[in-house]
Parts: C-alpha cells; sequence; structure tokens
C-alpha cells in the first residue's frame, strides 16, 4: 500500500500550486511521460520493418530478431505507461485529499455567523462531488498532456520525417475538431453551472428528507415530498443530460473530422508504394501512426470540454480554498478560581439590529450554580450562547479580569463547555460521544448525571452503538450523555441549557446535588424554564419580555419579582395537580 502524507500549502485558491506542491510526483510523471509518450512512435516503427520482413523474405534470424525487438518495444512502453499512470493517479489521490483538508480546516475557522448561513447540501456536494470533478479535471489534463500532446508531436514529427507533404495535406482537418470544440465551451461552461447549482439543491432536499422522514411520515406529507423530491431529480436529470450530451455526444464527430485525412492518407500513400518510394511495411508504419495521431486529436477536443466542466467545480470549492490556519494550543489561563463579570451585555443576531438582550449585567463566581430563565422568546439560550464567545457581542463579558474575545478560540474551548438544546450525538458508541475520541475515563461522569444504572442493564455498556442521532436511547438517555459530555473535563464555566428537559424531577434533583458536590471549581450555568430546582441553585437572573432583567436568589426573587412568582406559583400548583 502506498501511502502520502497531507500537509497544507501555500495558497490553495490557485490551481498550478498542487502542481507545484507535489513536485518530485510531478517530475516522475514528466520523465515516465515523455520516455513513454515519446517512445510509443518504435511500435509502428517496428511492426513496419516486421510487415517488411514478411513481405520481402528477410532471413528467419532477421525476422525472429525484428519480433523480439518489437515485442520488447511494446513492453517496455506498457512498463513506462504503467509508471505514468500510477504517478498520474497518486498526484491525484494526494490533490483530492488535500483539497478536502483545506475545505475542512477552511470551514472549523468559520465563524458561526458564516456557519449559520451555509446550506448543508450545498455545502456537501461542494466537499465531495465538487472536489471529485476537479481533481478528475486535472488528472485529465496531467494525462492528455503526454497521451496526446507528447504523443501527437511524437507522431507529427515522424510523420512528417516519412513524407511532409501528405502529413501538411492530411492533419488539416484536424484545427477544425479543436476549433468546434473551442466554440462549444462556452455552453458547456453554463450548462455545467446550472447543473452544479441544481446538484448542490437536491443534495440538500435529500439531506433534509433523511433528517427529517420520520417527521413528514407521521404528518402524512410524505407523498407530497415525494412527488417535490420526483420532480427534483427530474430537473436534475434534464441539467445533467445537458451538461454531458455536448461533451460526450461531440466525441464521435471530432473523430470524424480529424480522421477525413486518411482519404489523403490512403490515396497519396498508396501511389508511393506504387513508385517504390515506401515499402508495404513504412505504409502500415505511416498509416498507424496517422490514424493514432488523429483519434488523440480527437481527444483534445473532448479535453477542453472536460478541463472547462473542471473550472465549473474548480469555482465553487475556491472559496474554501483559504490559507491554512493550525490551532493555537497555548493557553494563558487561570486554572484557579474563576470570575466572571457580564457588564452591559447586548446581543442580535447576524445584521439584526434589534437585540435579543439588552443591559444584562451580572457577576459569578467558581463554585456557584447560577440560573437563567423567563418567559418563552425572552432571550434566556441566546444569552447562554454570547457567553461562549462565539458571536460578537456589546457590552463586556470578562473572564478572570480578561475580556472573552481576547481569549483565542482554544482557549475558550478550555474554558467553557457548552449544552445545547439538542443534544448532537453522534452515531457511535455511547464512549465515543461523551469522549469525542479524547481517551478519558467516563466512569464518574456516569454517575454525576445518573446514567450508571441505565449503563449496567446494557449488554455492551459503554461501547453500545447510540444510533443515528441517537435513536435507539430513550430522550432522557440521549440528554444525559449529552450532559456527561458537557462534564467530563471540568472546564471553569459549564453552560447548561434546558439539560433537564428529559428527566423526572428525582432525577434532575440528583443531578444538581451531584453538580453541586463534584463541581465545586466550576461556574454552572443552568438556563431553564423549570423554576423547583431553582431552589436549590445560588443566584438566578430572570430575562424579562422588555428586554430587561432582574438579578438575585431564588427567596429574593420571589419575594420582588412578580412575574418571577407567577411563573414559580403556576408551576408549582401544575405539579401538585
Amino acid at each position: 500500500m502506498v501511502k502520502f502524507k497531507i500537509e497544507p500549502m501555500e495558497h490553495p485558491n490557485k490551481i498550478i500550486n498542487y502542481w507545484k506542491k507535489e513536485k518530485l510526483t510531478v517530475v516522475l510523471i514528466i520523465i515516465f511521460g515523455i520516455s513513454c509518450n515519446g517512445g510509443t512512435v518504435l511500435g509502428p516503427i517496428y511492426q513496419g520493418k516486421l510487415i517488411d520482413s514478411i513481405a520481402y523474405g528477410y532471413s528467419l534470424y532477421s525476422t525472429l530478431k525484428l519480433a523480439v525487438i518489437y515485442v520488447l518495444v511494446i513492453a517496455s512502453i506498457q512498463i513506462l505507461r504503467y509508471f505514468k499512470r500510477f504517478y498520474i493517479r497518486r498526484f491525484a489521490n494526494s490533490t483530492s485529499a488535500t483539497m478536502r483538508f483545506m475545505i475542512y480546516n477552511s470551514i472549523m475557522h468559520k465563524d458561526a455567523a458564516e456557519l449559520d448561513k451555509e446550506d448543508v447540501g450545498n455545502l456537501m456536494t461542494r466537499m465531495v462531488s465538487d472536489v471529485d470533478l476537479c481533481v478528475e479535471g486535472m488528472r485529465k489534463f496531467t494525462t492528455e498532456i503526454f497521451d496526446t500532446g507528447v504523443l501527437m508531436i511524437s507522431y507529427i514529427i515522424s510523420l512528417f520525417v516519412y513524407d511532409a507533404k501528405i502529413t501538411a495535406l492530411s492533419i488539416i482537418f484536424i484545427p477544425v475538431a479543436m476549433i468546434i470544440a473551442e466554440k462549444l465551451k462556452g455552453r458547456i461552461y453554463r450548462y455545467s453551472t446550472a447543473f452544479r447549482k441544481k446538484s448542490s439543491e437536491v443534495a440538500g432536499v435529500t439531506y433534509d428528507i433523511v433528517e427529517n422522514s420520520m417527521l413528514y411520515r407521521v404528518n402524512g406529507v410524505e407523498s407530497q415530498n415525494r412527488e417535490k423530491y420526483k420532480e427534483d431529480l427530474e430537473g436534475l436529470q434534464n441539467k445533467a443530460i445537458k451538461a454531458n450530451i455536448l461533451e460526450n455526444s461531440m466525441q464521435p464527430i471530432y473523430n470524424v473530422i480529424a480522421m477525413l485525412g486518411v482519404i489523403i492518407v490512403i490515396y497519396l500513400g498508396g501511389q508511393n508504394v506504387n513508385k517504390g518510394v515506401w515499402t508495404v511495411g513504412i505504409f502500415s508504419t505511416y498509416i498507424t501512426m496517422f490514424t493514432a495521431m488523429a483519434y488523440k486529436a480527437s481527444k483534445v477536443a473532448k479535453l477542453f470540454n472536460s478541463v472547462q466542466k473542471s473550472q465549473v467545480s474548480f469555482k465553487r470549492i475556491e472559496p474554501y480554498l483559504l490559507e491554512y490556519k493550525s490551532k493555537d494550543t497555548d493557553t494563558n489561563i487561570n486554572l484557579k478560581d474563576t470570575n466572571l463579570l457580564v457588564r452591559n451585555l447586548s446581543f442580535s443576531y447576524g445584521e439584526n439590529k434589534d437585540s435579543i438582550i439588552e443591559n444584562v449585567s451580572f457577576e459569578a463566581n467558581s463554585g456557584e450554580i447560577v440560573g437563567i430563565t423567563g418567559p418563552i422568546a425572552s432571550g434566556k439560550s441566546t444569552l447562554g450562547l454570547s457567553l461562549l464567545g462565539i458571536y460578537p457581542y456589546l457590552g463586556s463579558i470578562k473572564i478572570d479580569g480578561k475580556e472573552l474575545m481576547d481569549y483565542t478560540e482554544y482557549e475558550r474551548s478550555q474554558m467553557i463547555s457548552y449544552l445545547g438544546h439538542n443534544p448532537q450525538l453522534l452515531s457511535d458508541t455511547i464512549y465515543n460521544n461523551i469522549t469525542l475520541g479524547c481517551g478519558q475515563d467516563i466512569s464518574d461522569v456516569i454517575k454525576d448525571v445518573c446514567f450508571d444504572t441505565d449503563l449496567d442493564k446494557m449488554s455492551h455498556g459503554e461501547n453500545t452503538l447510540v444510533g443515528n442521532n441517537g435513536v435507539k436511547l430513550s430522550g432522557g438517555q440521549q440528554s444525559r450523555i449529552a450532559l456527561a459530555r458537557a462534564l467530563i473535563n471540568k472546564n471553569k464555566i459549564i453552560i447548561l441549557d434546558d439539560p433537564f428537559s428529559a428527566v423526572d424531577m428525582k432525577t434532575e434533583e440528583k443531578i444538581i446535588e451531584n453538580l453541586r458536590n463534584n463541581y465545586k471549581r466550576s461556574l454552572i450555568i443552568i438556563i431553564s424554564h423549570r423554576l423547583a430546582i431553582f431552589e436549590k441553585i445560588d443566584k438566578v437572573i430572570l430575562l424579562k419580555e422588555d428586554k430587561t432583567a432582574e438579578y438575585g436568589t431564588h427567596k429574593e426573587l420571589l419575594k420582588n419579582s412578580d412575574i418571577y412568582a407567577t411563573i414559580f406559583n403556576l408551576q408549582h400548583m401544575g405539579e401538585e395537580e
């Protein structure tokens, strides 16, 4: 097995740099390409000599000698062709891996606002299909430089050596095929662009169907979606036909046009044989070379079209081919006590000028559990997200006296862990879902989230597969595995958005107790609409519909906030019923 190392590169948005990156491989391609395709002309030459040896009664020794030479020439050419193709394929594989790596790195460094704008289907199509098409075009181009370019030059030079007049007359049709291909490339570019765009749309629809198939079936709209999907597929098929028909259907026409010169070769070459200027073997050599050269010329026309399609795909992935950015893993973090100081925090998504939260201020320290609550759409989850530092914000968020945005992304990831509404479980084992491949012991955190009893009942224990999005687990099991993932590193700040919505009150109380006892060096922020647990935590932030906030203990808010007291009493009455 041949292995290669994937490494970042400079200016990945310039296609020429992919050949520069693989310098050694490209040098070997050039050596074997020129040797193979330049030496290919020897095949017809020795074939003609062998024919003459038979036709004109050469000695058996001479004929056998020519036969052996002919076989050795063909064998040598094929060996050289093997190495040429091997290194071209190696170049293509390496380029494909490099492009995907650079796109991956680009996506990993996009900020949250940019990622929110991405269409999943479009992104998947670009990373997979467009990279494949682009690299395939690069591979064909590299191959045809030798299989067509070098070969045609070798053949034309040899043909002119045999007879300049016949060669000059017979090759006049070849440029015609190339000109036609050149004229069609603009239309092929437009058709290919439309096809790639539609392909992205269909990929997005497909992703949506896979993700929400059960939702559509339960609500009885599966048949409607099927018809719509059928229409999308038909549209994709029609655009695919347009994108491919000119390239593929024109190939025989290019071939016929390029081969028209064979009539001249047969007529004038036959005269040379009759006049004794050429032997039968030379005539055989010439016509073999010409037909091979004309066929290769028709391939040049098709190559123009293939490269045009490749350019479409490269244009689509070019915005993602950015300079490599390495993760800065150096940290300057206070590993002891934690102080979170929020002053006049305001937040809005993207270009939306209307703030979701305004002028929120509070302070909290390690060892405390802080609750965030409020009416629907009051900005509870938004406040939790703003504390991650992945979106721009107004005001100040300081951790240990340093502004949140002044920490590097890596430092923030080592200080803050977050659990959102969606458990975001991988289609993997329970262990890998909690550790994300970091190889930690999960026994303690499993107990902290009250999942140890559940795990004991599973035959494969922590190696149990959770299925796609945790489909093999109950909602409560999913939420507790996600909670364990947020807790396992015992980060300085742990933000939990509605972590107990799928667990019962008894389990909720036990987990709160575990958080209190086992995470004393962490500042825990719990976002929840269930106020019963707030009796057991230190401080509460109440976000109100008018974007203002109240801050205090559970008892203080019950006494001083009519909204908080009303919500708590209504929930308490509902629990008693």
